[in-house]
This record gives C-alpha cells, sequence and structure tokens, in this order.
C-alpha cells in the first residue's frame, strides 16, 4: 500500500523549557502529560475556567524541552500569551514560532496511527521522502472521521468538550488531576448533560438548524443536537 504525504495548512509551534515545564502544563491542560515520552506524544486542549474551548494541540517531548504543535499565526500568539500569563514564578521558559511546517504521512487506502483517531496519518516536522497528496484529501478524510480541526470546527470561549466528542480523541483524561475547566468539564460529560456535537454531514444532508463548520468534498462537519 503506498504511503503519502501532506502538507498541513496554518500550523504553529511553542517551545518550553525548564525544570517545572511538566507540572506547568499539567496544572493546565485536559490530558495526562504523565503520558508523554520521547515517542509518545500527547493530544490535549486549553481552557476556559468555564470550561470552553481555547486551543487544541499536540504535545511532543525532545532532549529537555516541550513542544506544543498548534493552530499557527494568531492563534499560536494567542496560545503563547495565555501560557505566559500562567507562568508566574515556575521555572518555565516560552517561546513561539507562529508558522511551522507539518506534514501529515498516511496510507492512501486506510490511514495510519494518529494522538486523535487511528485512521488519520502520523505527523512530521520533516518533509517525507514520499510522494505528496493535496491538502484537501486529508481534510475530506478528517472531516468523515468527525475530528475537528481546532477553531474551523471548535468556537473559541464557547465550544465545550462534550459538544466537539474531544473524549472520543483522546484529547481529555478523566481520571488526572485538576487543570483549568475541569470541574465544568468533567460534570458535563458525567451528567451526561451536553446538548449539542458535532457530526458529519453530506452538504446537501445537514439539518436546518445545524450550525455548519469546516466542508470538504462533499463533506460538513455540523453542530447538531443530540
Amino acid at each position: 500500500m503506498e504511503q503519502y504525504f501532506i502538507k498541513l495548512k496554518n500550523r504553529g509551534l511553542i517551545h518550553l523549557e525548564g525544570s517545572d515545564r511538566h507540572d506547568f502544563l499539567q496544572n493546565l491542560v485536559t490530558n495526562d502529560i504523565s503520558l508523554l515520552t520521547t515517542d509518545q506524544s500527547v493530544y490535549a486542549c486549553l481552557l476556559t475556567p468555564q470550561g470552553k474551548f481555547l486551543h487544541d494541540f499536540f504535545i511532543l517531548e525532545g532532549d529537555g524541552f516541550t513542544l506544543l504543535d498548534c493552530e499557527g499565526g494568531a492563534r499560536a500568539q494567542d496560545l503563547y500569551s495565555r501560557l505566559n500569563m500562567y507562568r508566574l514564578r515556575k521555572d518555565v521558559q516560552i517561546s513561539i514560532e507562529e508558522q511551522n511546517d507539518v506534514y501529515a504521512v498516511f496510507n492512501a487506502d486506510t490511514g495510519l496511527p494518529d494522538p486523535r483517531h487511528q485512521a488519520m496519518g502520523r505527523r512530521s516536522f520533516e518533509k517525507p521522502d514520499l510522494p505528496e497528496a493535496p491538502f484537501e484529501t486529508w481534510d475530506a478524510l478528517r472531516i468523515s472521521l468527525t475530528i475537528p480541526d481546532g477553531s474551523r470546527d471548535l468556537i473559541p470561549e464557547k465550544s465545550t468538550m462534550a459538544e466537539g466528542r474531544m473524549d472520543t480523541l483522546n484529547a481529555v483524561d478523566y481520571n488526572k488531576g485538576c487543570y483549568v475547566g475541569q470541574e465544568v468539564t468533567a460534570r458535563i460529560h458525567h451528567k451526561g448533560l451536553a446538548k449539542k456535537q458535532l457530526r458529519t454531514f453530506n452538504t446537501e444532508d445537514i439539518p436546518e438548524n445545524a450550525e455548519r463548520r469546516s466542508e470538504c468534498n462533499g463533506l460538513c462537519i455540523a453542530l447538531t443536537r443530540i
């Protein structure tokens, strides 16, 4: 089975160094940082204290540093500013690359493992020595699996983890300790309080009252009532 790569759009990179960087992230983000290794990334989100979505990112571990593969441009700058706001006196140094090349590598028929979903491709910061496919190939696969693409599908300061089905995408650990927005997120999950959820539709079959989000090749992610 032939593999391809796709250059992803609008990606940025946050660099963290310092002895407190893991504890710093553990107290902020939705997933368990103890799962992070040099071979295993962690997918997570940063929320408001009210449990509303702000940012999603892949956390990767290097030799003495940690990286957040996040949305680029102004979105990366916003994440950088929010992390600095929480830094206080911790031994954490934070820097930013507003634009960074990221490539998805996948099998044309079945895909390859991704921290969010087994059918999506693995990610690389180096351009692979493989044939290149158009971005729409990856985007249509993502939409078919109802995988939100950051702020294209989740509305900052409005969407919840339950609306985005983020626990099914390995973005939320309900057994870890406290993090920003944890109390509200856990209550919505355990009490089944979510009234809406992202779903994938053919563009001609979207319900009248649904909120359309990203679209590609005749498919659309939309927020609908459960």
